[in-house]
């Protein structure tokens, strides 16, 4: 089946509204992972998790400091840098792209897959059976052993497709 045929089936997930319920869940799960590795937990990582976790933007590192900067003015983005490598390494949180020259993080660690617009830079989670249901190729299990299968699709996106249909309208 063509991969527009999937793409109708699929539901996009709302990325400016943040659930609080899942965001509580994101957080637990933040603090426990910490608890569970014995790393401290501190208020700038609390800052730097919570500001990835509601994003549905899949923010890069410069757009969570300046976010959490307006919380915690003296964070430095070292800061930020080695605690989304910290969040990283635990599982709590994954990276995308890279998207252009930069690296994307995403705070959602639930099954779910992306949307990138390669003239912009968008990032968008989506949710979908059909994807969810892949089989691994025998050709990849020869390679290792696979944890998880994350699509990630890319495209430009409905604004930028509104915006070129105007700029060749022009």
């Amino acid at each position: 089946m063509p991969l527009y045929s999937y793409l109708r089936t699929i539901r996009v997930l709302k990325a400016h509204a943040m659930d609080p319920e899942e965001l509580q869940q994101r957080l637990t799960r933040f603090k426990e992972a910490l608890k569970g590795s014995g790393i401290k937990m501190t208020h700038q990582r609390m800052e730097v998790f919570r500001e990835v976790a509601r994003s549905g933007d899949h923010p890069d590192a410069e757009t969570v400091f300046k976010g959490v900067r307006r919380r915690i003015p003296s964070v430095s983005l070292d800061t930020v840098y080695r605690t989304l490598w910290l969040l990283l390494d635990l599982g709590l949180i994954a990276t995308l792209g890279p998207a252009r020259d930069r690296v994307r993080f995403d705070g959602n660690a639930n099954s779910h897959h992306h949307f990138v617009c390669t003239k912009c830079g968008m990032a968008r989670d989506f949710s979908s059976e059909e994807f969810d249901e892949l089989r691994v190729p025998d050709l990849v299990k020869g390679l290792g052993s696979v944890e998880r299968i994350q699509v990630e699709c890319r495209g430009l996106c409905a604004r930028c497709i509104k915006q070129e249909k105007r700029n060749k309208s022009k």
